[in-house]
């Protein structure tokens, strides 16, 4: 397991992110900002964990990613797709489906990019489909990119490997899929790993994301869950 991105970084100079389980991170700046995505509720395998935030994104309303509750404090909750923005960052809002039937069988989906000091992350939620020319244009190059990889209920993996490499940030990061801590009939990260030569594995520990040293060309990190 690579040290470079666990190890502590000033936050005026990074942001850290944690993964949490699920699709559901906390980004962490130097001006003080927490910002939750997805926020999942009991039945999903993981343990709810205990924190505060004061932006929370949903993607959609589902029960394993709108458990705003969860989250202390009086968070803002951005839902909707648009531009938003709060204390200095931005949050953009993309609609989209979470199924390959325009929605039809599993509702909307709101993609999110965030701008957070200096970076830019793209969060797909539950996103069930490939992306169009105009939304891929839209959103390629971002500095970190969450993707869905397990199927079933998202992309597969095989979608997954095509959405990195269209949208092509500096670091994709896996997630929603079926672990120790997710008790869903889903995939594993492997699958879509297999499609991919660059890739790291980090310990249970928050990364360190500096837009001094963004790797080139786009590298898979692989998060293990903080329970």
């Amino acid at each position: 397991m690579s040290p470079r991105f666990t190890q502590e970084k000033d936050l005026s100079e990074a942001v850290r992110v944690s993964w949490l389980g699920h699709a559901m991170f906390l980004l962490e700046d130097g001006s003080g900002h927490r910002l939750v995505t997805d926020p999942y509720g009991e039945g999903v395998g993981y343990s709810l964990p205990r924190l505060k935030a004061d932006i929370v994104l949903v993607s959609h309303d589902h029960f394993d990613h709108a458990n705003v509750g969860l989250v202390e404090g009086e968070p803002r909750v951005v839902r909707e797709a648009g531009k938003t923005e709060i204390d200095g960052v931005v949050i953009e809002g993309f609609s989209t489906f979470h199924d390959a039937s325009g929605g039809k069988e599993r509702g909307p989906n709101t993609v999110f990019r965030i701008r957070m000091q200096g970076l830019t992350f793209i969060h797909l939620g539950d996103l069930g489909h490939l992306l169009g020319k105009d939304l891929v244009s839209e959103l390629k190059g971002a500095d970190v990119l969450f993707v869905p990889v397990g199927g079933t209920f998202t992309v597969d993996d095989r979608q997954a490997a095509e959405l990195v490499k269209a949208l092509a940030p500096r670091i994709a990061v896996p997630m929603h899929f079926r672990n120790a801590g997710c008790n869903f009939p889903i995939l594993t990260e492997e699958p879509f790993l297999a499609r991919f030569s660059a890739v790291e594995r980090v310990e249970k520990r928050p990364v360190y994301i500096d837009p001094r040293e963004l790797p080139e060309p786009t590298l898979i990190l692989v998060l293990d869950f903080i329970d």
